[in-house]
């Protein structure tokens, strides 16, 4: 029987859409690979170098350059592309340039045809993540962002370094916006399935020098140690983008902290914020609803009235069939 072919495409052919790309290669995780660009020799270009890594990994990805009306059969869409912040901005600030952006890829993207499922890394990525629910009038599982997959990376690994332990024995997440107002989750991070807290209460000397709020601000604000550093940031992203979309094309319901449209989840309606989610072949196959405390409660809600506060404003009316 022949097998369907797993097919994505990746608008947006810079250093987060080329890592992503270069990421699925070297895992395997699909057959087919359409890089999209505004300028569609960058695409091809990208498409080129990437093939030429083909020889050297286990199994054959064909990769090519292509554009929004060819998303008809793809089964992912992921969106890259959109619009940095300068030295000096955040996120949110280029919220109006990223709205024009989106609607731009978005409304061709959907008159191709496609009925697949949208994963967006495009900063605000939880506003954006909103946006194109918005405008394609899509289920709300099959529009996933990448929300705090990427923060709560980036809190495993400095508490990795701390306790000395692999990354993938730390299990927590960063909530809420990616962004200024996200939070970490205290009251659910284990080590080795043993609470954080705890640890702390039962090792008081050993860990004396750990200080949470300091972990929870280096989390926040990783992503701009490096974007101030270097100028962008995409291994993590991309790898975080592959992540989900593996998940997605495996049905691997595998656990993972996205920006995903509430519906009553964690008190909260009609926003998009990062929670825990299990991810298949249906894009959010259910939303996991932690049982937070007071105060992780008050964070959480915070961080939504945020995002609302920046949404107010956009004009976001769904794309005519």
């Amino acid at each position: 029987m022949k097998r369907k072919r797993r097919r994505v495409a990746i608008v947006g052919s810079g250093m987060v859409g080329s890592s992503c790309a270069y990421s699925m290669i070297n895992q395997s995780i699909c057959d087919e690979i359409m890089m999209i660009d505004r300028t569609y020799d960058r695409a091809l270009a990208q498409a080129l170098d990437l093939s030429h890594c083909i020889d050297f990994t286990h199994t054959r990805t064909s990769i090519y350059a292509g554009t929004y009306a060819d998303c008809a059969d793809v089964d992912v869409v992921i969106i890259t592309a959109g619009a940095n912040p300068k030295p000096g901005q955040n996120r949110m600030d280029v919220l109006e340039q990223a709205a024009e952006i989106t609607r731009q890829i978005v409304v061709p993207i959907v008159e191709s045809g496609f009925q697949g499922i949208f994963i967006t890394a495009a900063n605000p990525v939880d506003i954006v993540t909103y946006m194109i629910w918005k405008l394609t009038g899509f289920p709300r599982h099959r529009v996933i962002g990448s929300g705090t997959s990427i923060d709560t990376s980036r809190l495993k690994t400095l508490l990795s370094d701390v306790f000395s332990v692999d990354p993938r024995s730390v299990s927590g997440y960063a909530l809420g916006e990616h962004g200024e107002s996200q939070f970490v989750a205290w009251s659910h991070v284990t080590i080795g399935g043993k609470p954080i807290l705890d640890i702390l209460a039962q090792h008081p000397e050993r860990f004396k020098h750990l200080d949470l709020d300091d972990i929870a601000r280096k989390t926040k604000d990783a992503g701009w140690e490096i974007f101030t550093r270097k100028g962008s940031t995409h291994f993590g992203i991309g790898s975080a983008i592959a992540h989900i979309t593996r998940a997605v094309l495996n049905d691997e319901h595998k656990i993972i902290a996205v920006s995903a449209i509430l519906d009553g989840e964690y008190g909260q309606r009609d926003v998009c914020a990062g929670v825990p989610a299990i991810i298949g072949s249906e894009g959010i196959q259910e939303l996991l609803e932690l049982r937070l405390n007071e105060e992780e409660t008050k964070l959480f809600n915070d961080s939504c009235d945020l995002i609302r506060r920046n949404m107010a404003g956009l004009v976001l009316e769904p794309i005519q069939s």
